[in-house]
């Protein structure tokens, strides 16, 4: 089904502004992807899911992060690039805990960036450049190992203290050839900073069906604040009751993820079939088989995590917390971290 004219035209604007109010920070180094090119209204489609993966079973990740890995078997594929893994830590409930803080010790990255979102209690993070910093419900910290970082997460004291619920998923977002020995950075994204845009798009409803978080990329010309070597999405959808559909533009040519947080949603096709996606579970679309991804709740209190970005079709090596183009290069960053030079 070809979207309606009224639904194209408001699209196509907002496509269009987003385009217009894309701007490059620096012309080596990070840079704010905003948006996908326009198109004509008359072929602008609904984009179609290539495979469903299920909910995987979890594992712990030291002895804080009991986390399900949302990639599978396909992670470090380039069906999934620029993103490389995805740990979910699903909603957990931790006693109140006096001793040393739960969670990983000091470990070395190189080659990639790791993206945290904190939904429920609080994540402590130190690494050899001496930043420090806790990340708090609704914060994101995106940290560029580039060249080489070594890091530590814990618990934060004051929330091992108390104890609580914990939430919290890292993702693994690749870097160019290019970038990959770039030197590391931090970005702390507070909550408040990060802009909110209210669903349905454009709607002239006194109550709207929800609300985007958009931490990177843009949605209609509302721009991320993340910035990125690459062009890369993600957006933190919440949608609080069951929905009417749910039209939102995404770049055909990027690669895209939908990963169902909480509750349920229907992903609806072209030919209008809708395929349930539930807790937990991936929907990886089709590229090139639309401009729109149409969403239906189906459950209250849903909750989906929309990523994706262009491909960067560059060879993927990876060895455990090293992300290179080659296997030499992988066996010079072991080399590194042994001898003590990565994370200088």
């Amino acid at each position: 089904m070809l979207i309606s004219q009224r639904s194209c035209n408001l699209l196509f604007s907002l496509i269009l502004a987003a385009v217009s109010g894309s701007r490059s920070l620096t012309t080596e180094g990070p840079q704010h992807f905003t948006g996908p090119s326009p198109s004509t209204c008359d072929n602008m489609t609904l984009r179609s899911i290539k495979r469903i993966l299920p909910a995987q079973h979890p594992h712990w990740v030291g002895d804080g992060f009991r986390v399900f890995p949302v990639f599978a078997n396909m992670a470090f594929s380039e069906e999934l690039s620029p993103f490389l893994m995805f740990d979910y830590a699903a909603p957990k409930t931790f006693p109140s805990n006096k001793r040393q803080p739960l969670g990983v010790g000091q470990h070395p990255h190189r080659g990639f960036e790791t993206v945290t979102l904190a939904f429920k209690g609080e994540v402590e993070h130190a690494d050899s450049t001496g930043e420090t910093d806790i990340i708090r419900p609704g914060d994101v910290q995106w940290m560029t190992a580039g060249r080489g970082i070594i890091h530590q997460e814990f618990h934060s004291k004051e929330f091992s203290k108390r104890g609580g619920i914990f939430e919290m998923c890292q993702l693994w977002v690749n870097l160019p050839k290019k970038n990959k020995m770039t030197k590391p950075r931090y970005q702390p994204i507070v909550d408040k900073k990060i802009p909110i845009v209210k669903l349905p798009l454009g709607s002239d409803k006194e109550e709207d069906s929800g609300y985007v978080r958009v931490i990177a990329g843009s949605l209609g010309n509302t721009p991320g604040v993340a910035k990125t070597f690459s062009p890369v999405e993600l957006w933190d959808v919440i949608l609080p009751e069951k929905s009417e559909d749910i039209d939102l533009p995404f770049p055909p040519d990027y690669n895209c993820i939908i990963f169902v947080r909480n509750g349920g949603i229907d992903v609806i096709s072209e030919e209008g079939k809708a395929q349930s996606v539930g807790p937990q579970a991936v929907a990886l679309m089709q590229r090139e088989s639309g401009e729109v991804l149409r969403l239906r709740s189906t459950v209250k209190d849903t909750k989906v995590l929309i990523m994706g970005g262009r491909p960067l079709e560059e060879p993927i090596a990876n060895m455990g917390p090293f992300v290179m183009n080659t296997q030499k290069e992988l066996m010079q960053a072991q080399k590194d971290y042994h001898s003590g030079k990565l994370g200088r």
